[in-house]
């Protein structure tokens, strides 16, 4: 094993693919364990008769459309009308703004390259001095990761599902578990912007009725989609996946024949490019399945809980090395590499410990939205960096104040479970 695994690890460092690197280390692992390596097509089928799998590229498609469509636009308009008058009204626009975007793309670097040309002009001509700007449009945009239909979200539940440890993690409770965790993070943004907002001095815009019906007016066609996904799934309408497919299908017929923005001719474009981040993630997946089967067959996550539990005694103390060891990971490796490798492991040591494997996912997730900004190399940090043409280190003073409130926020989902749990049937 060591002789065929050391190789790997070479070829890994010198930039060999993730899915080939976790497929070698598996077949190499089954091998040496005088396994047939039939092994591997059965991993691969039991992923892809997973009900849930087909919610990935469509909420991924729809996801591309609205993106490339001026969707953030009229949002930020309307949550601009609504809330502007507010004291930082616009900061607070812009955290729901982009938590929700982050939701529906799947990815926060693309809400830092789309709604930082929006946002950031204006939070600036508003009097937010531009350190605060900066740090505001690049947190924001990790935002969302616990919002359905966030990727991560729907990821972290395939892969939980097919553990033994991961019974009771349904889609559906994912969903309703998100809410308190999102809620605190944004509520505590908002409290930190609003105090800010009096420290800048901030101008505030005159209520407008007028305004607010033409962005009403503006936005109708997008604005029930988010009761598509959260109403459809939680009122018992659809399962995920069919919601996933009425959003899809909805999301098409809004901005390609109602605003006419996206021309016919590059639906196949959007299709391409959506779908090439689909299967990059879904290779890599379905061979972390296969090395998910190795690692539960040679008895890994059994003989790591009994290491864990020599050196830590109690749940919260283990809760805190999690902590700890996650906001470091979410700052080496992307978010879906370290589901598909990582979720797997500490599963089951979550689960000898009394963790509830929902409540799990909520701190594996909020972990991950923390390590986007965390230096030295938070993946944020640079999209900001080169969306806004600011030196590295100006990003991460910038960030420093919100990556503090956020650290709070995760201290309270991290020792309250009842904030992710209390709505669960």
């Amino acid at each position: 094993m060591n002789l065929v695994a050391a190789p790997i690890a070479v070829l890994g460092a010198l930039g060999m693919p993730l899915f080939a690197l976790i497929l070698g280390l598996a077949m190499a692992g089954f091998t040496a364990r005088g396994i047939n390596l039939g092994v591997v097509a059965v991993e691969f089928y039991r992923l892809s008769d997973t009900p849930v799998l087909v919610a990935i590229p469509l909420f991924t498609f729809a996801g591309y459309v609205l993106s490339e469509a001026n969707t953030s636009t009229r949002l930020v308009r309307l949550t601009q009308a609504i809330l502007g008058w507010l004291p930082g009204g616009l900061a607070i626009v812009s955290l729901f703004i982009c938590a929700l975007f982050t939701a529906f793309t799947g990815a926060s670097g693309v809400t830092i390259v789309a709604l930082g040309a929006l946002l950031m002009p204006a939070l600036v001509r508003t009097g937010y001095g531009e350190k605060f700007s900066l740090g505001l449009v690049t947190t924001s945009g990790a935002l969302g990761l616990l919002i359905p239909p966030s990727l991560p979200l729907i990821l972290y539940g395939i892969v939980s599902q097919q553990m033994d440890t991961g019974y009771g993690v349904t889609m559906e409770r994912l969903f309703i578990a998100g809410i308190g965790p999102t809620l605190l993070m944004i509520g505590a943004l908002s409290v930190y912007v609003v105090w800010m907002s009096f420290k800048h001095g901030v101008k505030l815009t005159r209520f407008s009725a007028r305004e607010v019906r033409a962005a009403l007016w503006a936005a109708r066609w997008e604005m029930p989609l988010p009761f598509f996904v959260l109403g459809g799934i939680y009122g018992g309408w659809f399962a995920v996946s069919e919601a996933a497919a009425v959003t899809a299908l909805y999301v098409l017929i809004v901005e390609v024949l109602l605003y006419r923005e996206i021309p016919l001719k590059r639906l196949p474009g959007l299709a391409v490019e959506s779908m090439l981040m689909v299967g990059g993630i879904l290779i890599v997946l379905a061979s972390a399945m296969v090395l998910t089967n190795l690692m539960i067959d040679a008895e890994v996550p059994t003989k790591l809980f009994a290491f864990v539990k020599a050196w830590i005694d109690d749940k919260y103390t283990f809760l805190l090395v999690l902590n700890i060891f996650l906001l470091i990971l979410g700052a080496l490796l992307d978010i879906f590499a370290a589901l598909v490798i990582v979720v797997p492991l500490i599963l089951p040591v979550a689960a000898g410990y009394g963790v509830d494997p929902v409540h799990l996912a909520m701190v594996f997730l909020a972990n991950m939205q923390i390590g986007y900004l965390t230096p030295p190399v938070g993946l944020n940090l640079f999209i900001a960096s080169y969306r806004f043409d600011k030196p590295i280190e100006q990003i991460y003073h910038a960030t420093a104040p919100f990556i503090v409130v956020l650290l709070a926020a995760l201290a309270v989902i991290t020792y309250w479970p009842a904030l992710s749990l209390f709505l669960l049937p």
